[in-house]
Formats: structure tokens, C-alpha cells, sequence
């Protein structure tokens, strides 16, 4: 899978290319699929960052610590002895 910047390279490669208006309508068609699909994985990706820089400027001590949600009562009992 490609990364983020190659994906957005080819999401500029495709808009300039159909601007340019040089492009057969079928060939526009197939471009213009790909860059909505290119856009919507870039968009999910995107918001995923966002989410992470969230947790990480809000909580950044609680980023870092596993939570042990399986097993509450082993988190409770370890924090009362520390």
C-alpha cells in the first residue's frame, strides 16, 4: 500500500491532468473513480491522525499506559499499592 504522500501525489497528478482537459471523457472517468477513492482513504487516514494528536494533547500520560480493561480489578489493586 502506498503512503500518505504518494497517494496525495497522485491525487495532484490526477486533478492536473483532468483540469489540463486533454484527457478523453472515459479516461476522465477512470481518473476522477480513482481520485475519489484516493480522497477517501487520504480523508480516513487524516482523521485517524487527528484523533491521535487529540489523545495525545489531551491525555498525555494516559497515551502511554496500556489500559488493562480485561481485568479491571488488576488495575484497581495496582494502583492501591503504588
Amino acid at each position: 500500500m502506498k503512503n500518505f504522500e504518494e497517494r496525495l501525489k497522485r491525487l495532484e497528478e490526477i486533478a492536473s491532468k483532468m483540469k489540463s482537459g486533454d484527457i478523453p471523457l472515459e479516461e476522465a472517468i477512470k481518473m476522477f473513480e480513482e481520485g475519489i477513492e484516493i480522497s477517501k482513504r487520504l480523508e480516513k487516514e487524516l482523521s485517524r491522525i487527528e484523533r491521535k494528536i487529540q489523545i495525545l494533547v489531551n491525555n498525555p500520560d494516559e497515551a502511554e499506559r496500556p489500559k488493562l480493561e480485561l481485568f479491571p480489578e488488576l488495575s484497581d489493586e495496582k494502583s492501591e499499592n503504588t
